[in-house]
């Protein structure tokens, strides 16, 4: 499957220059910011409670967030490279424990931060128009950030903590599309969706409980990309 996906990258690749009948594009390094909202999606949340002896599972739904971040890069025509750092944040929602009993927590009080660090290739569609369709995607890591989170718990009466603050950093990767529109020979304005995800991160390592989760968003963002020649 991996090797299918990266014969198609190479094709479509080589075939930009004939399908694309631009002006040549001009290579040059550039820099970038970007504002946006992040829409994480419901995160299967699992751990283990060792003064209990007792695994349990949740289901979290997030509040949508936002996502802010910078990029320095080189055009090369056809294919941008980057590194680019991003802070995501969002407000916990609602948590509704699956294992060991079913319970629904209320005035759930809690957050999620996710820092990133990517290297992104994005490949440019040039045409005769001032709107440059593109596509790419990256790699990297996130270092996520859980807050101490409580709620109220109905069949016990209690507002315990349900998850102890924590840190750890994984491996991240993310999936783009957008527009560049170009607002002079040096500035774009970006217009962009990305998908973005991590692997498993663990919390509470040296805690009595442990909580296990994935963090993945769906990111709309409003950037500026402005280039040195």
């Amino acid at each position: 499957m991996k090797r299918s996906l990266l014969v198609g990258v190479v094709l479509v690749t080589s075939l930009i220059p004939a399908i694309c009948s631009a002006d040549p594009p001009h290579p040059g390094p550039y820099v970038a910011g970007f504002v946006g909202v992040s829409i994480p999606r419901d995160s299967d949340v699992t751990g283990f409670d060792f003064l209990a002896n007792t695994p349990f599972s949740d289901r979290v739904e997030f509040d949508p967030g936002i996502n802010v971040g910078g990029a320095v890069g080189y055009d090369f025509g056809y294919v941008r490279l980057e590194g680019e750092l991003a802070y995501k944040y969002s407000e916990m929602k609602s948590i509704n424990e699956k294992l060991p009993v079913p319970t629904s927590f209320f005035n759930v009080d809690g957050n999620l931060g996710v820092f990133s660090g990517m290297v992104n290739l994005f490949i440019d569609l040039h045409n005769n128009s001032p709107i440059t369709p593109y596509f790419g995607g990256g790699a990297g890591f996130a270092a996520l950030s859980l807050s101490d989170t409580y709620g109220f718990n109905p069949l016990t009466g209690a507002g315990p903590i349900i998850y102890a603050g924590d840190n750890d950093t994984v491996f991240a990767y993310q999936a783009a599309a957008g527009i560049g529109i170009a607002l002079n020979r040096i500035t774009t304005l970006d217009l962009g969706y990305r998908y973005f995800g991590t692997a498993t991160a663990r919390f509470g390592s040296d805690l009595p409980v442990t909580t296990d989760l994935k963090f993945e968003s769906h990111n709309a963002i409003v950037g500026v990309r402005v280039k040195f020649y």
